[in-house]
C-alpha cells in the first residue's frame, strides 16, 4: 500500500526491515544527525538538520523555508510505489509536520482538513511543528488552510515518544 510511515528515531531500523521503504526523511537537530541506514540508497535519504522549535528566535537551527523546499522536491521525486519513512527524534512534531506537508502537496489544495483529521484519527499523539506547517503553507500557497487544519486537530496526547503511524496516500485523494 502506498503510504508515508512516521516513526520515532528508535523505530527506524525495525521499520525499514518491516516496511522496506524506498525513501527516508530524517528531521533531527544537526548535532544528532544520523548516517544513511543500510537498505536505503543515499540519494533516497533526505537529512534535514533542524531543531524542533516553533519560533525561529528561540534557538539555533530553526525550521526554514529552504528545509520545506528540499522536502517538497524530495517528495515530488518519490513515485509512491513503496513507502516513504519520515522520522524525527520522537515521531511527534517535526516528522508529523513533514508528513502533513508531503500529503498536502500530493493531494493539492482543498485537502488540508481531511488530511489533518485523518492524521489525528491515526495518531492521537501527533503535534505537527507549527513553524514547519506555516512555512509549508506559504511555500504551497495554501492561504493559511494548512495552519488552520493543524490547529483544528487540537492538542495531541502527551507522550515521550510516538509509535509508528501509517498514513496511506489514499487519505489525500490519491
Amino acid at each position: 500500500m502506498p503510504m508515508i510511515l512516521v516513526t520515532p528515531l528508535s523505530a527506524v531500523l525495525d521499520s525499514i526491515r518491516a516496511y522496506r521503504p524506498s525513501h527516508l526523511v530524517t528531521l533531527l537537530s544537526p548535532e544528532n544527525m544520523i548516517e544513511t541506514p543500510p537498505d536505503i540508497e543515499q540519494e533516497r535519504h533526505l537529512r534535514l538538520g533542524l531543531n524542533d522549535i516553533a519560533d525561529p528566535s528561540l534557538g539555533a537551527a530553526p525550521p526554514a523555508a529552504r528545509h520545506i523546499a528540499q522536502l517538497i522536491a524530495f517528495g515530488r521525486d518519490w513515485d509512491g510505489s513503496r513507502p516513504m519513512l519520515v522520522h524525527c527524534w520522537a515521531g511527534v512534531s517535526r516528522s508529523m509536520a513533514a508528513a502533513f506537508t508531503l500529503l498536502c502537496d500530493r493531494a493539492g489544495p482543498g485537502s488540508e482538513y481531511e488530511i489533518a483529521q485523518e492524521m489525528r484519527a491515526r495518531a492521537s499523539h501527533a503535534q505537527p511543528n507549527r513553524l514547519l506547517v506555516r512555512l509549508a503553507d506559504q511555500s504551497l500557497d495554501r492561504g493559511g488552510r494548512m495552519v488552520r487544519a493543524v490547529e483544528a486537530m487540537g492538542p495531541g496526547r502527551l507522550v515521550d515518544e510516538g509509535v509508528p503511524v501509517e498514513l496511506p496516500l489514499t487519505i489525500s485523494g490519491q
